[in-house]
């Protein structure tokens, strides 16, 4: 896996019986702490033993054993979280008790490896870092900025506004080719265009 940060695509969720326990691991992208908290709401099952979680957005984190033993659920969780380098992600992981004890190492093996196992199923992407940027483009040039444009796929319009001699453009642009897509507006445009970080 390349060095980076990845976010899941969708909601996953795995199963497995451990010791005559089960445990199922749901795992969701969440993007702030509100919806963490939503996630964890909706997906708790109030007629299991435990419902233990951890998310984690940026440099913020929870997680909580929810009456397991200090430190053997919710950090075991995170530490799959961090493991997998994932960020603005919420995982639950339910228990059903079935009669036999884990112990601690036990504990921790289980929640911590139910979450790597969900989270080595889902499907994820990289999250590469962006930033906004604005660009006033004449008429004459639009098509042209448009194709320059297009040949960075992961480039985005994000607003377009019409002006009486052209548009104003805002795009999301990845901040590692900024300077050269920059590069390549300002020469297809002999220096009209000049993308400017959006304030």
């Amino acid at each position: 896996m390349p060095i980076g940060m990845f976010a899941l695509e969708r909601i996953e969720s795995l199963e497995q019986i451990i010791k005559k326990s089960r445990f199922r691991a749901i795992a969701a992208p969440v993007t702030s702490e509100q919806a963490a908290k939503d996630f964890l709401a909706n997906h708790a099952d109030a007629g299991a033993n435990h419902n233990c979680w951890a998310w984690r957005i940026g440099q913020a984190y929870r997680f909580s054993d929810d009456g397991e033993p200090s430190g053997t659920a919710g950090k075991p969780i995170l530490q799959a979280i961090d493991g997998q380098s994932l960020d603005n992600v919420a995982v639950v992981v339910t228990r059903w008790f079935g009669g036999v004890l884990l112990g601690t190492g036990g504990l921790i093996r289980a929640y911590g490896g139910t979450a790597a196992a969900c989270l080595r199923a889902a499907s994820i992407i990289e999250l590469i870092p962006t930033l906004d940027a604005a660009i006033t483009v004449q008429f004459s040039d639009l098509a042209l900025v448009k194709a320059r444009l297009a040949a960075f796929p992961s480039v985005r319009i994000v607003r377009e506004t019409f002006l009486d001699a052209g548009a104003e453009m805002v795009l999301t642009v990845p901040q590692a080719s900024a300077a050269e897509i920059a590069l390549t507006l300002a020469d297809a445009t002999s220096g009209r265009v000049v993308l400017a970080p959006e304030n």
